[in-house]
């Protein structure tokens, strides 16, 4: 048995799960999300609490059992407190700014980088940190590993776009190895 997907997904007050034959749809305070049916699994809705069970004991099934049961936990998650992930520009003249639905970033480049943000996210630019935030841990990874492309931190100097929790490892330069 997956060691995640027996436990249950508890839901807060004022969310909303309804199980379809496609999809499940969550809906809560901050707005609605849905993930997609497994058909491997049976979906149980009891005293707010959401479970996953297996219907057969397939290789196929028990990947699945623990996957869709973290997908819907995000979901749950998402709908009532939202995710965010904080980059940090690093370096001489580096700068971030957020202009609308735009973020512009200026990272050593001839000219500023623009990016679109996608739909259903919100960013926030406080000095050199960039705040993403929105209901899907999905987009919102995927939009923060986006940006953090454009200008990766390099182990010399440090500089690039790095995620605040992220250390760079550090190498020593030309003349610090010699003695």
């Amino acid at each position: 048995m997956s060691r995640i997907g027996k436990l249950p997904i508890p839901l807060p007050a004022g969310v909303e799960v309804r199980i379809g034959t496609d999809v499940v749809e969550v809906k809560g305070p901050k707005g609605a999300l849905s993930t997609p049916v497994c058909g491997l699994l049976k979906y149980e809705l009891a005293d707010g609490h959401v479970s996953l069970t297996r219907l057969e004991e397939s290789r196929q099934s028990r990947s699945q059992h623990g996957l869709r049961r973290t997908l819907l936990a995000n979901c749950v998650e998402g709908v009532t407190k939202g995710f965010s992930k904080a980059l940090e520009v690093i370096g001489v003249g580096y700068r971030v700014a957020v202009k609308g639905n735009m973020v512009e970033l200026s990272v050593g480049y001839s000219h500023p980088v623009l990016v679109e943000l996608p739909e259903g996210l919100k960013a926030v630019a406080e000095g050199q940190v960039l705040t993403i935030n929105g209901l899907s841990k999905e987009l919102v990874g995927e939009f923060a590993a986006r940006i953090r492309r454009i200008r990766k931190p390099e182990p010399y100097k440090g500089k690039g776009i790095k995620y605040v929790t992220e250390t760079i490892r550090r190498k020593v330069g030309k003349s610090g190895g010699k003695k």
